[in-house]
């Protein structure tokens, strides 16, 4: 038997709009962690956004996780848009293949080794240049198929000896790594400079204050790298940057001026010394893993070439941590608005005693579910000001107050996150402010 389904498309609109508080589980939590030594692994545990599993390994409660989405469709937007295409690969990597790249011994005990039960070695990958490689020569069967972009979001596994500071280096964490596979250096050159615009699109889009520095490779290798740093007083890396804000990293900075003393290095090239965060990296990677491992194809004069690769990775996760550190306040975190968990949260002042004011929030809310404005009603059975703590303590950007005489004067308190004052608006001028 056939079954034909008809659909109202108004339950699409009424799954769309049940974020409303006393319906969506809230985590906060009013005593500070006590192992936590950063605002953002406080503020993170205290909003309820993570709660740790093991050492190193964090759940991503749902507050988190839209933070976490938010950004990945960010950057996923950004890679479709270059014509890098998405793929998911296995986290569990054949130690055959990091053989074959000579990084099985090389990588030291960071790489996560394990055997399964017919005692074939593996690994948990902390990075999959190996996997893409034996993937792409299977795959490539002419020179006109090339250049090839591809990228993935995914889980990465680094067994740190110390993991600290909650996500910011943790030994389990969300990444965006994306490979381009090349005929010649020219064409791995033009690619490089797109990826990079690309990623300044990103962190501009994220609204959060970074630069670009020059860097070293590190266990990637390749000919050249540049990292994306978040700039924030606690960061962990030194940065020399320009009058024109082009910048170099510390550790680049010692071997081309021949000291590594960063005070005399800044006075004497007149650079700004910065804290950064790093939450992105870059690399020419030329054709270290295509030679190794053997991926090479014939030129339109049947020249033989081992392909140049480039790889460009993003610490998804890491950048929660670091927009935390660049933006908080004494109440808690103040996000931008393109990756707060919602745009604006309505909360009502005694809803469940008062008709009136339960009708009339939730009217302001659908209002605004209809405009597409990413909202939460908070219609809990609780006093004003524990409402008002835990949504400064999550730190959604805007909100708006409905008592008795909001309800009744058809108008709305609005307040912006940070702000020391309020704002009564009609509620027909609330969509035009809530935009600007």
């Amino acid at each position: 038997m056939i079954h034909t389904i008809m659909v109202n498309l108004n339950n699409y609109r009424f799954l769309k709009s049940i974020m409303k508080a006393s319906k969506y589980p809230l985590f906060t939590q009013k005593n500070e962690p006590s192992d936590a030594e950063i605002i953002s692994h406080k503020l993170m545990i205290k909003a309820g956004l993570v709660r740790q599993q093991s050492s190193g390994q964090y759940n991503f409660l749902p507050m988190g996780l839209r933070i976490l989405k938010k950004i990945e469709n960010i950057i996923r937007q950004e890679m479709n848009a270059i014509g890098s295409a998405e793929i998911l690969m296995p986290s569990i990597q054949p130690r055959e293949l990091w053989q074959e790249s000579g990084r099985w011994d090389d990588y030291g005990p960071e790489l996560l080794r394990l055997n399964d039960r017919h005692d074939r070695e593996y690994c948990v990958g902390p990075t999959f240049e190996e996997v893409i490689t034996d993937l792409i020569r299977k795959e490539l069967n002419s020179y006109k198929q090339l250049p090839i972009n591809l990228y993935q979001i995914s889980s990465k596994f680094r067994d740190e000896i110390r993991p600290r500071f909650g996500i910011m280096r943790a030994r389990e964490f969300i990444m965006k790594d994306a490979y381009s596979f090349h005929l010649d250096t020219a064409c791995l050159d033009e690619w490089y400079e797109i990826y990079k615009e690309a990623y300044n699109k990103i962190f501009m889009r994220l609204q959060l204050e970074y630069t670009m520095v020059d860097a070293d490779s590190g266990n990637i290798g390749g000919s050249k790298s540049n990292e994306f740093h978040v700039i924030a007083n606690t960061g962990e890396d030194d940065l020399l940057i320009d009058k024109d804000g082009v910048g170099i990293n510390f550790e680049i900075a010692k071997e081309k001026y021949k000291t590594d003393n960063i005070e005399k290095i800044r006075n004497e090239n007149s650079l700004i010394h910065k804290k950064g965060i790093e939450v992105g990296h870059i690399f020419k990677l030329g054709d270290k893993y295509s030679k190794s491992m053997n991926l090479s194809i014939a030129d339109s004069e049947n020249n033989n070439h081992f392909l140049q690769m480039g790889c460009y990775g993003i610490g998804v996760s890491r950048i929660i941590a670091a927009a935390i550190e660049q933006n908080y306040d004494t109440k808690g975190i103040i996000w931008p608005k393109s990756i707060s968990p919602f745009d604006v949260v309505i909360i009502e002042i005694d809803g469940e005693k008062n008709e009136e004011v339960r009708k009339y929030s939730e009217s302001i809310y659908e209002i605004l579910i209809d405009r597409d404005i990413d909202v939460i009603l908070d219609d809990r059975n609780a006093k004003l000001g524990n409402k008002l703590h835990d949504w400064e303590l999550i730190g959604v950007p805007q909100f708006i107050i409905i008592g008795r005489s909001e309800a009744q004067n058809n108008e709305v308190t609005y307040i912006k996150r940070g702000a020391a004052e309020k704002d009564t608006l009609k509620h027909d001028e609330l969509y035009n402010v809530l935009q600007s």
